[in-house]
C-alpha cells in the first residue's frame, strides 16, 4: 500500500498564480502512484473533482472558516489568492482501488480555529487517519496530535493503523507509532508496519507551499 500526504495550501501556488488551480492540482495527483492520499487545506468543493480525476473515492471533513460557502467558492474558484485561507476549507482522504468503508471524524479544538481529525477504514480493515494540527505554539500542535491519535486508536480498535498529515511539528514522535516518512511538518506513521523503502518528497513544481510526501508500506 502506498500512502501520500499533501497540504494543498487552499489551492494556491508559490509564487501566486492569480488564477484557478484545480486542474493543475488534479493533474499532479493523477500522475503520482498512491493508493490513499491524505490532503489538508483543500478548498471545500475540490474533493469530488479531485477524486474523479484520480479514479478515487473521496471522504471530506470540513474544517474552519466555512462561513458563506457559495460566496467563498465563487471568489476563490476564480482567483484563490484573493481570499487565501479565508475561502473556508476541508481535509480530504482519497482512496483508490477497493474503496473504503466506515468514515469518522472528531473535533479536536474550536479555538483559536476549528481543527478536526478524520479517518477511513479500508477494505482490508486498515484505518487511515488524516490530521492537520494547529500551527503555533508547538504545544497546541502536539496536543492536537495526541488527541487525534487517541481517536484513531479508538476507531481502529486493534486493527492496523496509518496516521499522518500536516502535524505542524518538524520532529514529531508519538508513543507506539513508527515514523515511516516525512518532510518539514508533513509526516506519516504506522502502528508497526514498516516501510518497504525510504519515503519520497515529490516534485510538485510551484503548486502549494508544501511538498507532497509518499511512502510504500511493506
Amino acid at each position: 500500500m502506498r500512502i501520500l500526504t499533501w497540504n494543498l495550501f487552499h489551492g494556491r501556488s508559490r509564487p501566486p498564480a492569480g488564477r484557478a488551480q484545480l486542474t493543475a492540482f488534479a493533474t499532479a495527483l493523477a500522475g503520482w502512484e498512491w493508493d490513499v492520499a491524505l490532503l489538508q487545506e483543500v478548498p471545500h468543493w475540490w474533493p469530488e473533482p479531485l477524486a474523479a480525476a484520480t479514479g478515487a473515492q473521496p471522504h471530506r471533513q470540513l474544517t474552519s472558516r466555512n462561513w458563506i460557502p457559495p460566496l467563498q467558492r465563487a471568489v476563490s474558484s476564480r482567483n484563490p489568492d484573493l481570499l487565501k485561507s479565508w475561502d473556508g476549507g476541508c481535509n480530504a482522504i482519497l482512496v483508490r482501488g477497493g474503496g473504503a468503508g466506515d468514515h469518522r471524524g472528531r473535533l479536536l479544538r474550536l479555538l483559536p480555529e476549528r481543527r478536526r481529525v478524520h479517518g477511513v477504514r479500508l477494505a482490508d480493515g486498515t484505518w487511515v487517519v488524516n490530521l492537520h494540527a494547529h500551527h503555533k505554539p508547538q504545544p497546541k500542535a502536539l496536543a492536537d496530535g495526541e488527541r487525534a491519535l487517541a481517536a484513531a486508536r479508538e476507531w481502529a480498535a486493534g486493527a492496523p493503523l496509518v496516521f499522518g498529515g500536516d502535524v505542524n511539528l518538524k520532529r514529531p514522535a508519538f508513543d507506539g507509532l513508527v515514523h515511516v516518512a516525512g518532510n518539514y511538518v508533513d509526516h506519516l506513521f504506522t502502528d508497526g508496519r514498516p516501510a518497504a523503502g525510504p519515503g519520497q518528497v515529490l516534485d510538485r513544481g510551484t503548486l502549494s507551499d508544501h511538498a507532497p510526501v509518499a511512502v510504500t508500506l511493506s
